[in-house]
């Protein structure tokens, strides 16, 4: 965990200076805390309510292994080139198998003026959450909310 935030740090100051990244940590409180994350049942409850988009920053390869239709796959390393496939006016979501990388792009998110939060208990977590019924659940309000 040390090496992953110290990686983070250094991608922050050097994608968007010190100064950028001072004030960042400057203002961070426990507000900022809490408000970085979500859980899986809230992420869900907003993207069906069409409140947030979710997006997978997994390798391409992972994704072809195994991905969620309802998410929009933009790999980390693609994200900064590909900032504008995501709108400024819904909540981001930022998910990875775990946490890790999904931190990172919700931190640079962040830092482009986006609202994004990552998803802290990762995709594997949603997987494991969305079988049978709330599986079916799901995505009858997920549908129900594209047809409005």
């Amino acid at each position: 965990m040390k090496k992953i935030f110290l990686i983070l740090c250094i991608f922050c100051a050097i994608s968007f200076g010190a100064d950028g990244f001072d004030k960042y940590l400057s203002n961070f409180d426990a507000k900022e805390r809490n408000e970085m994350k979500i859980q899986t049942p809230d992420m869900l409850n907003m993207v069906e309510e069409g409140k947030a988009i979710l997006v997978d920053i997994r390798t391409h390869k992972e994704h072809q292994a195994w991905s969620l239709g309802f998410a929009k796959h933009i790999p980390l390393n693609e994200l900064p080139k590909r900032i504008r496939e995501l709108p400024k006016d819904k909540l981001i979501i930022t998910a990875c198998p775990h946490n890790d990388r999904a931190n990172i792009a919700r931190l640079y998110l962040k830092l482009k003026g986006y609202n994004a939060r990552y998803l802290s208990d990762g995709l594997l977590k949603t997987t494991d959450y969305l079988k049978g019924d709330n599986a079916e659940e799901f995505i009858d309000e997920l549908n129900k909310e594209k047809t409005k």
